[in-house]
């Protein structure tokens, strides 16, 4: 047993030296990696295009792991961008995780505040799709670090505080394009009545290929990210998302669905090239 927890406290440490060793390295900006505060690209109205009659399940769209967990270094941060700057940026799907406290809704990624609450991400979400309602929003809400199991009363106090209830969409129901413009569609990963589309009705894997042969009334989501110890998200980032854009570049021309493709740290030309495949 002792020999154990001397094992694990050496990955600690290792894993806090290569935390720390990696904070004073110089910001990276490459066509699939960023770890910079400013994406090269931007692409704040691409849904602009896509047919009405286009059901939301055919789009082919980048988005984000752990969408707001830009501080708490190197083992807590998957994102430089903003929230704001990732939705002008492309991302449509947003991965957001929030501590339930006496009511309140503070956003975590794991036990690393980020400096923010719900309502800040609502508000972010209303300012986009008012200047862009082209647009549509997916976002995944789930409980982190408090476990109350009880979460539903609280989303919907900041929805109608921060936001308006007809932002949402409001069925299990998979939208036409022409019916997700303007909206929120909240993924449900919680209990209680419905807010949007469950989570857990999505077909949720960790190989982007499933789509492009998948059930086409299926939504499908790919995480083509991770964290451990000793792999922080920025250094998986800068492993998986050049082979991510490589495999992807390599479709380029041709319309290919590969449903929502969510990554760490992605650079602005990997989130154009997803996006440029509904077209």
């Amino acid at each position: 047993m002792e020999g154990t927890r001397g094992h694990i406290l050496q990955l600690m440490v290792m894993g806090i030296l290569l935390g720390t060793a990696f904070s004073g390295y110089r910001a990276i900006q490459t066509p699939d990696y960023d770890d910079t505060s400013t994406p090269e690209i931007l692409n704040p109205s691409w849904m602009a295009t896509i047919p009405e009659i286009f059901s939301l399940s055919d789009v082919t769209m980048p988005g984000t792991h752990n969408t707001m967990a830009l501080y708490g270094g190197s083992l807590a941060e998957c994102n430089s961008w903003s929230l704001s700057l990732q939705l002008r940026a492309g991302i449509r799907f947003l991965d957001i995780r929030v501590r339930h406290v006496k009511g309140n809704l503070t956003i975590h990624h794991g036990i690393s505040y980020q400096y923010a609450h719900f309502g800040d991400v609502l508000m972010d979400v209303v300012a986009f799709l008012r200047e862009h309602p082209s647009e549509t929003v997916l976002m995944r809400l789930r409980e982190e670090l408090s476990n109350t199991q009880d979460i539903y009363g609280a989303v919907v106090r900041y929805i109608n505080e921060y936001a308006h209830w007809d932002l949402l969409w409001h069925s299990r129901e998979m939208p036409t394009m022409g019916e997700a413009r303007g909206k929120l569609i909240i993924l449900q990963d919680f209990t209680g009545p419905d807010l949007g589309i469950r989570y857990n009705s999505l077909d949720i894997a960790d190989d982007w290929k499933a789509a492009t042969v998948g059930n086409k009334k299926r939504m499908f989501l790919t995480y083509s990210s991770g964290a451990s110890i000793l792999a922080h998200p920025n250094a998986l980032a800068q492993l998986i998302n050049p082979r991510l854009y490589e495999y992807l570049t390599g479709y380029v021309g041709q319309s290919k669905r590969f449903g929502i493709v969510t990554m760490d740290f992605p650079g602005a030309k990997l989130v154009q090239t997803i996006i440029g495949f509904n077209y």
